[in-house]
């Protein structure tokens, strides 16, 4: 019998604060999975950039080893040895790549940095110290520029934390994903409840901006797990929490395991549930739901994510990171210094509506003018989104509706769809 696995449900609907790929479903470097060696692709810069194109402001750093890959991981990570050579490799590559970024005039007007995995906290103290202090050298990290390190309750230490805040980060993203004991073994983690929490506490020795990430859709999962799991964040103070479905991608050992009757499918409909309930009790507890999957305290909202869904150009460095440049004329995406997208004006258009349609904020007046101007057929795409409650009218701005983020293939292929 045909496989009726439902690979990438929801993918385009909700992604936690994570570099996307080029088709924004919610990758930080995602790949072939393992490296087989870790080298990092300098900015091929003069090939690619589009004339008089636009500065970039986000800066993605990845780092791709982890202790051990989660049964569910398809990113561009390996697991290795944490004294394993190819980590100093990878490092004495890295701080080249920012310094040659630097020396290229790339990194002059970057707000944001984010280093994201794999598992930034597991190559260590030393190799992060050594890739914070070029970046300190390379761009001033003042309080106004954003610096979010991911990290995992196994790896990151007290001592660790200072360190990273003495050198300039100020934000750190715990990949928790669930505070139940039998969810994180069924997922593969390294780590247990206890040590979750834990990690969550340390963070909070330096940092005010703590985020976590939540799994929702785990096979075995209920809707009381998964509120106790949101209830542990919140009264554990973090300020940011991401809360993403699980998805079943294809080679990866749930994967087979679906394949083989040895693990349930995810379920589409219990995710929405768990979503829903996540915009319930996150809000209730004074977080605000900016993004389909990201909710943050007054004042928290992690401006790199943001950046992703607002069109701002950004820089990544290491294996399978993407980089988008663009100017007023076209937009183009490169990873590992090959062209993998390029768009034409319109195309950027579409792209930024379906964007826009991400944010709790929606499509302001100006965007909209811009496509009634170049899409014919933009206002009859916006009532049939509005007659089938995808979307609605909240003043001027145009926003998505929760069924609208329940059906963000149908809502955000709409849109793109505007564009040849």
């Amino acid at each position: 019998m045909a496989s009726t696995k439902a690979k990438g449900v929801c993918r385009n609907s909700f992604a936690p604060d994570i570099q996307p790929d080029v088709n924004f479903s919610a990758s930080g470097g995602r790949g072939s999975g393992t490296l087989g060696c870790a080298t990092v692709a300098p900015p091929l810069v003069s090939g690619w950039l589009p004339s008089e194109c636009d500065s970039f402001r986000a800066l993605y750093i990845h780092v791709p080893f982890c202790k051990r890959r989660c049964l569910y991981c398809d990113f561009a990570t390996e697991a290795v040895d944490p004294l394993s050579p190819a980590i100093g490799r990878y490092v004495e590559d890295m701080v080249l790549s920012i310094r040659r970024a630097s020396r290229e005039g790339l990194l002059g007007h970057v707000e944001t940095v984010y280093l994201g995995g794999g598992t930034p906290t597991f190559v260590g103290q030393k190799a992060l110290a050594e890739i914070l202090y070029t970046l300190s050298l390379s761009l001033f990290l003042t309080d106004q520029v954003e610096c979010t390190i991911e990290a995992n309750p196994d790896s990151l230490t007290l001592p660790l934390v200072r360190d990273l805040w003495a050198l300039g980060a100020n934000r750190i993203s715990v990949g928790v994903q669930s505070f139940d004991d039998a969810e994180l073994a069924l997922l593969g983690r390294v780590h247990d409840a206890d040590a979750a929490c834990r990690a969550v506490e340390l963070a909070h020795d330096r940092f005010s901006n703590v985020s976590v990430d939540l799994m929702c859709g785990i096979p075995g999962q209920t809707l009381a797990t998964f509120e106790r799991s949101l209830r542990t964040a919140i009264d554990l103070g973090v300020s940011h929490v991401s809360v993403y479905p699980l998805t079943i991608e294809e080679g990866t050992p749930f994967d087979r395991m679906v394949d083989a009757g040895e693990l349930s499918d995810v379920d589409a409909d219990f995710q929405a549930d768990c979503m829903e309930l996540a915009s319930e009790v996150l809000s209730d507890a004074g977080m605000e739901r900016y993004e389909v999957a990201s909710y943050a305290k007054p004042g928290f909202a992690c401006r790199h994510n943001k950046a992703y869904w607002t069109g701002v150009s950004y820089l990544g460095l290491g294996p399978s990171a993407v980089s988008m440049a663009q100017s007023a004329h076209e937009r183009v995406r490169v990873q590992d210094g090959e062209v993998v997208e390029r768009l034409d004006a319109a195309q950027m258009l579409a792209e930024d509506l379906m964007l826009g349609m991400r944010m709790t904020c929606g499509i302001g007046p100006d965007l909209l003018e811009s496509a009634r101007i170049v899409f014919p057929e933009f206002e009859a795409a916006v009532q049939v989104l509005v007659d089938k409650a995808l979307a609605r009218w909240e003043g001027v701005r145009f926003v998505s509706t929760k069924q609208g983020w329940l059906c963000g293939n149908e809502l955000y292929g709409t849109l793109l769809d505007l564009a040849p």
